[in-house]
């Protein structure tokens, strides 16, 4: 069972996890050993809370097919049971931001110095402006 939370649990039997062969340098082992992990996790099937489920269904990431599939590939570490644990580990940390009640931003206006300030700026910057000006002579 992974923890996402106190109060969430996802079973094991909601994860598929197969071993693959990882990519990139390593060897004579890379090519004999399955040590990465790919790591599925249906959202629709599974047992979490149906907000949760709508919110992660939401979430913009990569790792979430357009099926609502999670895949998570860990190949960080050389042995299959770290790589597991870091698939795991990753799994719930995306579970868990989806719990995350964002924080609504509250609109303001800018102070009445603020825009004074701004405007002597752009007075004072139009002056400069002024100044560069090529002169006509008078003949």
């Amino acid at each position: 069972m992974l923890k996402v939370s106190d109060h969430l649990h996802i079973p094991d039997a909601e994860i598929e996890v197969s071993a693959i062969r990882a990519q990139g340098a390593g060897g004579q082992n890379v090519n004999k050993v399955s040590s990465a992990i790919h790591l599925r996790f249906d959202i629709s099937a599974s047992s979490l809370p149906e907000t949760l489920k709508q919110k992660l269904l939401q979430l913009s990431d990569y790792r979430i097919t357009s099926d609502g599939v999670i895949i998570i590939k860990a190949q960080r570490f050389r042995t299959r049971e770290r790589n597991l644990d870091d698939a795991r580990v990753r799994l719930a940390q995306l579970v868990a931001s989806a719990l995350q009640v964002r924080k609504l931003r509250k609109p303001t206006k800018p102070t009445m110095s603020s825009r004074q300030t701004r405007l002597d700026q752009k007075n004072r910057h139009g002056k400069i402006k002024k100044l560069r000006k090529v002169v006509a002579h008078e003949n």
